[in-house]
């Protein structure tokens, strides 16, 4: 027929390596713009927390270098160059120039920053530049790319007495409309992220300005508690006095959750899957809610009447963070904005539901107080 449109294997074009994410970089950092950019250096951050939960000392440093790069180092074993490695996952030149399946191996504590867009790979890919060196088993070694592709193989630069991995890339700006990294906002990411993973040292420093580099450092040994207390902070000066904070390890979803509750005269609910922010919601804030519900619906049966409506009541005034680490997370979407998972709500409910019942139960006083917001 004339003016057929004909579709066969001629019209399929085969694209071969990392040539597909230069090709199409919004489908692995969402945009080409400043969101992006700051999404392709969370990526290697993410790698580098993962590799300090593997063993070493619980630090990592990102800088915003003077040459418009970022260098991003981890204080964990060192990533190995053999193939495979010998842990057991992928050598670095792996990591780097190949998409990887499954999970990053898990340390002492629960993988946490999840990196689904496959940071390292997707970092190397669209810079121009990336150097990796690694200081491992008493010997510092070295390795350059560019676009994606080891530009030669690793080489011994000497000896060295730490261990830990190194990243310095450029952002191509021939892909990116920006490459100038925001320092306020990456500030704000990885403040929220040591806020999320107790012990965590990070610091951030920006070697651009002309009159001398600016440098943040994040330590919050409280965890999530210092969250929801910072969020609180604003309309409360001194710390409120009704706080709850917990964590759970729960074998049924392969996973620990972080919760703080802070009583205040708003709704502020967070929450978090693996250090990423899920503000489509899921099922651990859904979860939570019902869990929250229970509690005082419980409470209220054992110690005074039920008010018809008051369970909605107990969420409308509370800053409350919710933070799951999993083992296996399930996201709802390639933006990963939203977290799946009947089992993970079950268990986040139950949790919820025992540990805020045993709070009022131990805090009578309180408990009443509450109680009379919760009717109001």
């Amino acid at each position: 027929m004339d003016g057929e449109v004909r579709y066969d294997a001629a019209h399929i074009e085969v694209i071969q390596g990392l040539e597909a994410v230069r090709r199409r970089p919004g489908m692995y950092v969402g945009s080409t713009g400043s969101r992006g950019l700051h999404g392709m250096v969370m990526g290697v951050f993410e790698h580098a927390v993962n590799e300090t939960a593997a063993g070493g000392r619980r630090a990592v440093e990102v800088t915003l270098t003077a040459d418009g790069g970022v260098r991003i180092t981890d204080h964990g074993p060192g990533v190995p160059f053999t193939t495979p490695a010998d842990d057991g996952g992928p050598g670095l030149e792996d990591r780097l120039c190949h998409f990887q399946g499954g999970r990053p191996p898990i340390g002492r504590d629960r993988i946490w920053a999840w990196s689904g867009s496959h940071g390292l790979t997707v970092a190397n890919a669209l810079s121009t530049h990336l150097t990796a060196e690694v200081h491992r088993c008493g010997e510092h070694w070295i390795q350059e790319f560019a676009c994606g592709t080891a530009l030669a193989p690793p080489v011994v630069a000497g000896p060295s007495g730490r261990s830990g991995t190194t990243f310095a890339f450029h952002p191509d700006p021939g892909i990116f409309e920006t490459v100038d990294c925001s320092f306020a906002f990456l500030g704000e990411r990885l403040r929220e992220v040591a806020f999320l993973l107790p012990g965590l040292d990070v610091t951030l420093t920006d070697e651009r300005p002309a009159d001398g580099p600016a440098v943040q450092r994040y330590r919050f040994p409280g965890g999530v508690r210092d969250l929801a207390l910072s969020l609180a902070a604003p309309r409360h000066p001194e710390p409120p006095p009704h706080v709850l904070a917990f964590t759970s390890d729960d074998p049924r979803m392969a996973g620990v959750l972080d919760v703080a509750v802070v009583w205040t005269e708003e709704q502020r609910i967070l929450g978090y899957a693996n250090g990423r922010a899920t503000p489509q919601g899921g099922a651990h804030l859904e979860g939570f809610r019902q869990g929250l519900a229970d509690a005082f619906t419980a409470y209220a049966r054992a110690y005074g009447p039920v008010s018809p409506g008051g369970d909605t009541a107990v969420t409308d005034r509370i800053t409350a963070v919710v933070s799951v680490r999993l083992d296996e997370p399930e996201f709802e979407g390639a933006t990963l904005t939203a977290l799946g998972g009947d089992v993970v709500r079950a268990c986040v409910q139950e949790s919820v539901r025992d540990h805020v019942l045993a709070w009022l139960a131990e805090q009578p006083e309180r408990a009443a107080r509450l109680m009379e917001r919760r009717t109001a």
